[in-house]
């Protein structure tokens, strides 16, 4: 679990490398985080203190976020897809002394706030010092002090303003690790043979932790930039992937790929995929193990760490749909009123037995995070089986009441998103006069697909035959669906 170790062990494996080519070893991972905290720490910042980091997906970040994790720091990585001003916000909140930039962000960068120090990486940035000569003189040895640190999260903020998820320190010295390095090692076999596929942006929270805790194990990441669906068929092959990470809009897009393109890529040697971050579609996750076998693993957490769910692909296939059975935490279904749900029966989903966490500067949205029996939720709606297999339906805020009856987005979307003539769909619901609202959606069409009357109609039949007819939507119209890097839809923009 620690990179010193890992350093003198194999000083000349590659830690991680990017789609172009561009390398990082061991050996120079640990140099230059080791300068870096030297840094960080001339400047004044000692455990518990916090940096933000702003950057692109590149191998560059990995150095001063190690760093940052064996000073002890909290740390977080702004969401570069947001506006300046929620940024600006994040780097506010999170109590930043010092702000990391990328000189490819540079126009951002220099419209966030003018915190202690800023320093810039790669190119030039208005306001910021270069951070390359105040390394020159900084050892490359550790520092004396050296402790865990952690990321610092931000929730999505889908529905409002991201939330700042406040992990607790604990002192222990570097190289213990963190939870997720654990979790990895013992329930997901990562160990240093392992090439792990990191396809989605390091500010968020599977991303990073998974790509921190595949060089815990000695492996090495593979990182995109930008998820494409056959550039990361091709670095499977190319890198001898092991283990690899998706969402389930991944999932459609390789799945969408011509069959031939698909089959010109050897991707004999991965063991694992792993996806999370949405529910995934029955008919998707289905055609995905069709074609690369029985090592599908899906997973159901969040950045509070407040539960973590994980089932195989065997126990999958008896339960479609199931997110699995806890591995921490115990769940509990509840109705509106707070009463416990028997198995079977739809509610919110509750997690009893987990540690305690905070939003950072927001101790009213901490304390409602709860209820009276201290028990928390991450705001989805599921029911579970008679084994305690979870299922969820959708999240709370998503439900559609049409004429008094609950209607789930998913329910709709994952029934159309495998048409033929359709690239991307999101279900919402709008106010409506009779029946208080009514299910709409938004479709993107395939390319070369017109759209129109006339394939509303067609989509409108196809759903017909596979949902109840009050689900199908009642008025369909076509454009491109606003999602996080994450594959999240933003529901409250496409209603706005």
């Amino acid at each position: 679990m620690d990179l010193t170790a890992w350093a003198a062990r194999q000083p000349e494996k590659v830690a991680v490398v990017d789609a172009s080519g561009t390398a990082l070893t061991y050996g120079q991972l640990e140099a230059r985080s080791n300068r870096i905290a030297h840094l960080l720490r001339r400047l004044g910042l000692s455990a518990g203190d916090h940096l933000a980091v702003l950057s692109e997906n590149t191998v560059d970040l990995f150095p001063i976020v190690w760093a940052a994790q064996r000073t002890g720091l909290l740390y977080t990585l702004v969401n570069w897809h947001l506006t300046a001003d929620e940024a600006a916000y994040i780097v506010e909140n999170c109590d930043a002394r010092v702000l990391i930039a990328s000189g490819r962000l540079a126009e951002l960068a220099a419209r966030l706030p003018a915190v202690e120090r800023r320093l810039s990486f790669g190119a030039p940035v208005p306001g910021y010092d270069a951070l390359e000569p105040l390394l020159a003189d900084q050892p490359e040895t550790p520092v004396e002090d050296q402790v865990e640190g952690y990321y610092m999260l931000y929730s999505s903020g889908t529905t409002g303003r991201p939330k700042g998820i406040l992990p607790s320190l604990s002192a222990a010295p570097f190289g213990t690790g963190l939870s997720v390095d654990h979790l990895m090692a013992d329930h997901f076999g990562f160990d240093a043979e392992s090439v792990y596929l990191s396809p989605g942006p390091l500010y968020h929270a599977a991303p990073l932790g998974w790509s921190l805790g595949t060089m815990r194990s000695g492996g090495t990441v593979v990182l995109m930039d930008r998820f494409d669906a056959e550039s990361a068929l091709r670095l499977i092959e190319a890198h001898r992937v092991t283990h690899a990470q998706f969402v389930p809009t991944m999932f459609v897009r390789m799945l969408k790929l011509e069959p031939e393109v698909r089959s010109t890529y050897d991707l004999g040697s991965l063991r694992l995929v792993i996806h999370a971050a949405a529910p995934c579609p029955v008919d998707v996750k289905r055609r995905m193990i069709d074609w690369l076998g029985p090592i599908l693993v899906e997973f159901y957490s969040g950045s509070e760490g407040v539960c973590f769910f994980m089932i195989d692909t065997a126990t999958w296939l008896e339960r479609p749909g199931s997110v699995g059975r806890s591995v921490l935490g115990t769940v509990h279904i509840t109705d509106d009123e707070g009463h416990e749900l028997p198995a079977g029966e739809v509610g919110q989903v509750w997690f009893g037995d987990v540690p305690p966490f905070a939003y950072h500067h927001d101790a009213e949205k901490t304390a409602t995070a709860y209820d009276h029996r201290g028990w928390t939720t991450l705001g989805d709606l599921g029911h579970v089986d008679q084994d305690g297999f979870l299922y969820l339906s959708d999240r709370r805020t998503d439900l559609i009441v049409s004429g008094g009856v609950n209607i789930y987005p998913r329910e709709v979307e994952d029934a159309l998103i495998m048409h033929p003539e359709v690239a991307d769909v999101a279900v919402v619901g709008l106010p409506d006069e009779d029946f208080g609202q009514r299910v709409h959606a938004v479709v993107t069409p395939a390319v070369g697909v017109a759209a129109g009357a006339d394939l509303a109609e067609r989509l409108t039949g196809y759903l017909r035959e596979r949902i109840a007819g009050f689900k199908v939507p009642r008025t369909i119209a076509f454009g491109p669906i606003p999602r996080l890097p994450s594959g999240k839809i933003l529901r409250r923009h496409l209603i706005d």
